[in-house]
């Protein structure tokens, strides 16, 4: 008797721990919008969430002067460059692209377009990393425009959460 209710126990938490796992994060669309951003985002319980640190651009034209704006490309050149860097991050950490579920955007103005962010420039770079046939997971995303960021060559810095499943 004593070992029947022992299995039962033991058949009934690996049970549990199979639902449990079973368990995925739900990306809510925005209803009627292709726009490649999650609306809303619900994390189950038994996920880890991982955020990052900003991630800035690195240089990508050598030959241009240290530390301008030139050696570090445009704002899709930027934008490219700072993903590349976090999917390098979330890489090391056992995790991908596809499981960012929060984004912030920091855009300093372009001084080729009089000041004002490369909105466009940034959706370039963007959607080659989400709302692809191969990464169609998109998170939640903010983009604001600051008066500077660390270097006076940064047009981007990107921070990102995660959550491990």
């Amino acid at each position: 008797m004593f070992y029947r209710k022992i299995s039962r126990v033991l058949l009934c938490l690996a049970l549990s721990s199979l639902c449990a796992n079973a368990e995925s994060v739900i990306r809510h669309k925005t209803p009627g919008s292709d726009f490649p951003i999650a609306m809303a985002i619900e994390i189950p319980a038994n996920a880890t969430v991982v955020n990052l640190s900003g991630a800035v651009p690195t240089v990508i034209y050598a030959n241009a002067a240290k530390g301008s704006l030139a050696a570090y490309g445009n704002t899709e050149e930027q934008t490219i460059s700072a993903l590349k860097s976090i999917e390098k991050t979330l890489n090391s950490l056992g995790l991908g692209i596809g499981d960012v579920i929060k984004m912030q955007v920091f855009l300093v103005g372009d001084p080729k377009l009089s000041g004002k962010l490369d909105f466009d420039g940034f959706m370039k770079g963007y959607r080659q990393f989400f709302g692809t046939k191969e990464q169609p997971n998109l998170p939640t995303r903010s983009v604001v425009q600051v008066a500077a960021l660390v270097s006076t060559a940064w047009l981007i810095e990107i921070e990102v959460t995660a959550v491990r499943k």
